[in-house]
């Protein structure tokens, strides 16, 4: 197995007004990777101040966090594709060891469960609705997930066979659906969470959370995918 720094990582960064985060995060990502920045409309120079820090950045119209992640994966060229958020509430700088798992051929897709610091960090409507959803997740799959945040790693090509459609907030949901219907071995990291940098555009209200638990049932009622899709392994 290849030292971890000599392994070829793009992180994707979905973006959408994250101007006063993004220098922090943009410094926590492993000097040998590349951030990919995905700008999904900012209006606050979002995407100028991530090129200027030497970051890759792409642009995608088209609102939604799973069209922002998907362009990422897709203007992606690295072996393994993280995916992490760009508000400073994730550090970037944790995910070596989740490239790391799938390198090793221990996990197929590594998910960050998230550990709030102090209660500011994650509202309590958030925090029961991500519980909800994980249940329905170990009803639909019978895997024994506590998370479905956004910091994840993977390999690349065999994510994008997963052939994900969603493009909104179902996306990081659907991506752990048709990874198990695939026979993928999923894990999860635990990962410090922490209060944002601004205000969420999905969690930070009720609304906001309810249109993405709208949009995470949508997925959980498609009809489960028996084609598989390796990503290196036949179980979980």
């Amino acid at each position: 197995m290849a030292r971890q720094n000599a392994v070829t990582v793009d992180v994707v960064l979905p973006c959408l007004n994250e101007a006063r985060a993004l220098p922090w995060v943009l410094e926590r990502i492993p000097p040998t990777w590349r951030a990919i920045v995905v700008d999904n409309g900012s209006s606050d120079g979002s995407g100028a101040i991530a090129a200027a820090l030497g970051a890759t950045v792409v642009y995608q119209p088209e609102r939604g966090f799973g069209a922002a992640c998907h362009t990422g994966l897709l203007a992606a060229e690295a072996e393994f594709v993280c995916f992490c958020d760009c508000d400073a509430s994730l550090d970037p700088g944790l995910l070596p060891a989740f490239v790391q798992q799938v390198a090793d051929g221990t996990a197929d897709l590594v998910l960050g469960r998230r550990r709030p610091q102090g209660h500011a960090a994650w509202p309590l409507h958030a925090r029961a609705a991500n519980l909800a959803l994980s249940q329905m997740v170990r009803r639909r799959i019978g895997l024994r997930l506590h998370d479905l945040g956004p910091m994840r790693a993977a390999r690349r090509k065999p994510l994008i066979g997963l052939r994900l459609t969603d493009r909104r907030s179902g996306y990081p949901l659907q991506m752990v659906l048709r990874a198990a219907d695939a026979g993928w071995r999923v894990s999860e990291v635990d990962v410090p969470y922490l209060p944002r940098a601004g205000k969420s555009k999905v969690t930070g209200t009720w609304r906001g959370t309810w249109h993405a638990v709208h949009d995470m049932r949508a997925v959980l009622s498609e009809p489960p995918r028996h084609a598989p899709a390796s990503g290196g392994a036949a179980t979980r």
